[in-house]
């Protein structure tokens, strides 16, 4: 059986007088253990002292190699560890286990954060300095550290919905094949990037143990701006927060399987499937457009509609809920063969509109479907004037993602005013028009009573200022009549008028 292979990784800036000690101090178990090849790796991050000169004296720590490098150019703290990972990867490291050049972090505790790892307890490990808050204190935390530490943490597994004790050490362990799932090359350079990996590894549902670890603080110099670092970890949390909303995307937080269904069940809480819903009645003959997975479907069966679906992907198990599924691509299939003998009380096209190559083509279509021709329709589609869409604008962002109202395949945009006019435009009678909260529920699962207590804000909003703060449009229209319809009805009460 081959041994595992553990990386130490020493980050190491003006870090001269404190180098060797932290060598020094690597404790011997690791260095002539049987079970573990072991490595030392040190990366200088372009220090101004001779970090490297003296690191460089070392190229062995009793039998165990130490490789150490030199950054042309600062690379800052995030920049250095995306080095070191990258090097454990390369060179077929199981395991990587991160210290600081200062001494800050024990070295002696590594044997004790590495074992969940080698037994396969776990992916990450993180030396916690607040599983005991009262030794940090005795450990020379500054106060307004320690104060910091703690309403920081609070905050970030709020946003994130983690129950992490502490989201600041920098004494970490990984599994390098975790590393490999996470795209922490997309992260910040800086001290955020510490951040930035706990949230990845949180999306990629990655087992985390949290061991406690001694707090030293001696006479290292602190590099951290702890205003600008405080802004900069809560918005990297805040935007994770949007994006499992759909209302913001970042590349480097986007670790969903491009198989992943990117539309789920919302019958639960106010959103245009609930309102969908409670829109039908007992014993309506239902079409739906883009119908999606059965899961999607079946809350209109159980309720007691008969329901023909339309979808592009795989129906096999919409068969067994619906009357009849159709394959096939809208912008393309006729609609008046695919329905033919039919007829609808209700039409629904639920978040479909936006992705069509020409909306406008197709709801013509649909209009002069005679299986549709006294069907009540509701469309909903995202409102691109949203209040974050905005507010993204305003600081000039606009991007795309994998759902919400910028998912990226969506071929069109829509504010209420535009909806309004294609609706009217194509043929249709717009009967009500209507805003859809949020989808609050989706994002902040583990918070029940925040997540209620935020849509009813939302629908509030609603209320007030519909254009603004409404996520999604809904639109209930009818067809209006046709020019030959409404000659046949002149004709015809013009002949009874005369009679």
């Amino acid at each position: 059986m081959s041994k595992k292979r553990l990386l130490i990784f020493i980050v190491a800036y003006n870090a001269d007088k404190k180098i060797e000690s932290v060598l020094q101090r690597i404790p011997q178990e690791l260095l002539s253990s049987e079970d573990l090849d072991t490595e030392v790796l040190i990366i200088d991050d372009c220090s101004s002292d001779r970090t490297f000169e003296t690191a460089s004296r070392h190229d062995r720590v009793g039998t165990v190699p130490v490789t150490v490098l030199a950054n042309p150019r600062n690379l800052g703290y995030g920049g250095n560890q995306k080095l070191g990972y990258h090097y454990a990867h390369l060179n077929n490291f199981d395991f990587v286990a991160l210290l600081h050049g200062d001494g800050q972090y024990a070295p002696e505790r590594l044997p004790e954060l590495l074992a969940p790892l080698v037994s396969g307890q776990c992916d990450v490990v993180f030396g916690s300095r607040m599983l005991t808050p009262a030794d940090a204190l005795r450990g020379g935390m500054p106060l307004y550290k320690f104060a910091g530490n703690i309403i920081l943490t609070a905050l970030q597994n709020f946003l994130t919905g983690a129950k992490l004790s502490e989201w600041h050490s920098g004494y970490r362990l990984y599994s390098t094949s975790k590393l490999a799932d996470i795209p922490f090359d997309r992260n910040s350079n800086g001290f955020d990037f510490d951040t930035d990996i706990i949230i990845q590894l949180l999306r990629a549902k990655a087992r985390i143990r949290e061991i406690p670890i001694p707090t030293y603080y001696g006479d290292e110099i602190c590099h951290v701006n702890g205003i600008q670092y405080a802004c900069r970890i809560l918005l990297s949390c805040l935007q994770n927060r949007l994006q499992s909303l759909g209302l913001f995307h970042n590349p480097k937080f986007d670790l969903e399987d491009d198989n992943t269904p990117n539309y789920c069940a919302k019958f639960h809480f106010p959103s245009s499937h609930s309102k969908a819903l409670s829109w039908v009645i007992k014993g309506d003959m239902v079409l739906i457009l883009g119908a999606g997975s059965a899961e999607l479907v079946s809350p209109f069966v159980q309720k007691g509609c008969s329901v023909v679906a339309i979808e592009i992907g795989d129906t096999e198990k919409l068969e067994r809920v619906c009357v009849k599924a159709i394959k096939g691509d809208l912008d393309t299939l006729d609609l008046k063969a695919a329905l033919n003998g039919m007829r609808f009380d209700k039409v629904l096209a639920l978040d479909v509109i936006e992705h069509l190559k020409s909306p406008e083509a197709f709801l013509e279509r649909l209009r002069s479907v005679s299986a549709c021709k006294n069907s009540d329709f509701l469309f909903t589609v995202p409102n691109v004037a949203f209040l974050t869409v905005r507010l993204m604008l305003l600081f000039g962002s606009f991007n795309y993602g994998k759902r919400g109202i910028l998912d990226r395949t969506h071929t069109r945009l829509f504010t209420f005013a535009s909806m309004t006019r294609l609706c009217r435009q194509s043929g249709f009678e717009i009967l009500e028009k209507d805003g859809i909260p949020a989808p609050f529920p989706l994002a902040l699962m583990g918070l029940p009573r925040t997540a209620r207590t935020l849509t009813f804000l939302n629908r509030c909003a609603i209320r007030l200022w519909k254009t603004l703060f409404s996520f999604q449009i809904l639109c209930h229209v009818k067809p209006a009549p046709q020019v030959e319809e409404l000659l046949e009805s002149t004709e015809r009460h013009s002949r009874e008028a005369r009679a």
